[in-house]
């Protein structure tokens, strides 16, 4: 059984004051095998984020399903929805989002205390991490003292530590430099290596060559797929430009 089942997922968004209705998705499906790092790639309003947002359970659909482990997380109760988040979803994203007011180390932290986990779990877990991503001397600074690289790495140390099923990344490339980027794509080639699974959504080329598998989404519907197998990175890089210039000249969906 695959571990992500995303099954004829529709969005219809509709305003307040009546206006028009704006379909975001369209019977989007497909799957996420255990251990497989995916990702998402689409133009600017094609239905990237809202798709993620909804394997997020950060937003409802308006017909379809998305399960994790056979368990369709949108019959998750108001209450349980949080805590379902934090147990089983890891959270990357472009802007980080840690508190300057909190140490990086605390920052890591937060969902394991929100858990209820004790001080001396929470650190077995993290010195680990933090040993594997290389900021073990950077766990006692704030995030206000340092790099967007390293910023990046806080993030996804906080998003391991509650060994999640699968991580949600959302541009976590876009605020970095093309160093600070690499570093960062490497980090999630040995974290997936290791067993992790991972969704990412992307407008980077470059690092959708990192994933095992490229899915394409345009105006709300799965446009195509590419696996990369033994494919190198200069002919995935290929490959997943032809398809972009296909999907920005109006090329038809492959079936």
């Amino acid at each position: 059984m695959p571990l992500l089942e995303v099954n004829r997922l529709k969005k219809i968004y509709t305003t307040r004051f009546g206006g028009n209705p704006v379909q975001a998705l369209s019977n989007v499906s497909f799957t996420v095998e255990q251990g497989e790092f995916a990702a998402i790639m689409g133009e600017s309003g094609s239905g990237k984020t809202t798709l993620l947002n909804l394997i997020a359970a950060f937003d409802k659909p308006t017909d379809g399903e998305v399960l994790l482990n056979g368990k369709n997380i949108h019959s998750i109760t108001e209450g349980e929805i949080a805590a379902f988040r934090r147990d089983h979803l890891g959270f990357v994203f472009q802007d980080f989002n840690l508190l300057d007011t909190f140490s990086n180390q605390d920052n890591i932290f937060l969902p394991l205390v929100l858990a209820g986990k004790s001080y001396e779990e929470m650190e077995s877990r993290l010195i680990p991490i933090a040993k594997k991503l290389g900021i073990s001397e950077l766990l006692m600074k704030f995030p206000y003292e340092i790099s967007g690289g390293q910023k990046q790495r806080v993030a996804i140390a906080r998003a391991l530590i509650t060994k999640p099923q699968i991580i949600l990344a959302d541009e976590p490339t876009g605020a970095l430099d093309s160093h600070a980027a690499e570093g960062l794509l490497k980090i999630f080639t040995e974290i997936n290596q290791a067993g992790q699974t991972i969704l990412m959504v992307t407008h980077s080329i470059k690092a959708a060559c990192h994933a095992s598998r490229v899915i394409f989404i345009k105006d709300g519907e799965l446009f195509h797929q590419i696996y990369k197998g033994s494919l190198s990175n200069a002919e995935m890089y290929q490959k997943i430009t032809d398809t972009l210039t296909m999907i920005a000249t109006g090329g038809e969906r492959f079936e």
